[in-house]
């Protein structure tokens, strides 16, 4: 079939989007063939730029990489885009112009939303958030295991996702167990009845601890002498574990096996006590 020269131009030439009265805006075909190709030729340098970056990155770094790099490329698809056609002779001052109110009330509507991707590049740029990170928000306690641009999520102690943007770890406090490592410190307190052999108790609650399963060795667990109470004495248990997600079923446990320990060496816990003094008058 023969396509002659004409016929090839009036398709190139042709005007998907015509000019106004002005004449000043209009999109030829051959502008959105050049915008197309563009962002395929920037495509393909992205994915080998990005292919030469994460090279050495172990799988983690390559996940935080991604979500960042994909921020970048959507920034770089719109400036090629701009950039072609304002060099293809396409004005597009008029129509950036015409958008300004647009994009500024755009702005407004979701400034939560770039704030979200701020803090999104932050974390991941200073790990200051970590996949597989504990962190407790709220009173919620979760397990991190996905960071992307805008949220956070968190798998919390009840298998419930717990879903959290970005902009609230810049304004609000977050404890994160695992920043400084994986291990943390954990607390059982006791009260036993006054008259009771301290030593004992001090021997018995160490004794459970190292019995019990998810409770480290090293740093050792140790016990505290924490008050004289108004109807007990108040000691502490202080523990080390390796993982502080599970560990309410590890002080459930360890609180099964002091209140059995108890019996056995009959160590009581006493019940609050109040003495009720009552006063007869005379008459």
């Amino acid at each position: 079939m023969d396509i002659s020269w004409s016929k090839i131009k009036e398709f190139l030439t042709h005007q998907i989007i015509e000019a106004g009265k002005d004449g000043d805006f209009h999109l030829d075909t051959w502008h959105l063939i050049l915008a197309i190709t563009a962002i395929v030729i920037a495509s393909l340098v992205l994915r080998g730029v990005k292919k030469i970056l994460t090279r050495k990155m172990d799988e983690t770094d390559k996940l935080k990489f991604d979500s960042v790099f994909k921020f970048f490329n959507y920034l770089v698809y719109i400036i090629v885009i701009i950039i072609v056609l304002n060099s293809s002779g396409v004005d597009l001052t008029a129509i950036l112009t015409a958008s300004a109110a647009l994009f500024i009330g755009i702005g407004f509507a979701l400034q939560d939303f770039f704030k979200d991707i701020i803090a999104g590049i932050t974390i991941l740029v200073d790990k200051s958030l970590l996949v597989n990170d504990i962190i407790e928000m709220e009173g919620k306690v979760g397990r991190v295991f996905e960071i992307k641009l805008r949220t956070t999520r968190a798998i919390t102690r009840d298998d419930k996702v717990l879903v959290i943007p970005n902009h609230l770890f810049l304004s609000q406090t977050i404890y994160n167990y695992t920043q400084n490592h994986s291990k943390t410190r954990e607390t059982i307190t006791i009260g036993v009845a006054y008259g009771s052999d301290t030593e004992l108790v001090k021997a018995t609650l160490l004794d459970c601890a190292t019995k019990q399963s998810g409770v480290l060795k090293s740093p050792q667990p140790f016990v505290l002498f924490n008050d004289f109470g108004d109807s007990a004495l108040e000691f502490g248990l202080y523990f080390f574990v390796r993982d502080s997600f599970v560990d309410p079923h590890i002080k459930s446990e360890l609180r099964f096996a002091i209140d059995k320990a108890f019996r056995v060496n009959k160590i009581s816990i006493p019940f609050p006590q109040r003495d009720v003094h009552v006063f007869q008058s005379k008459g």
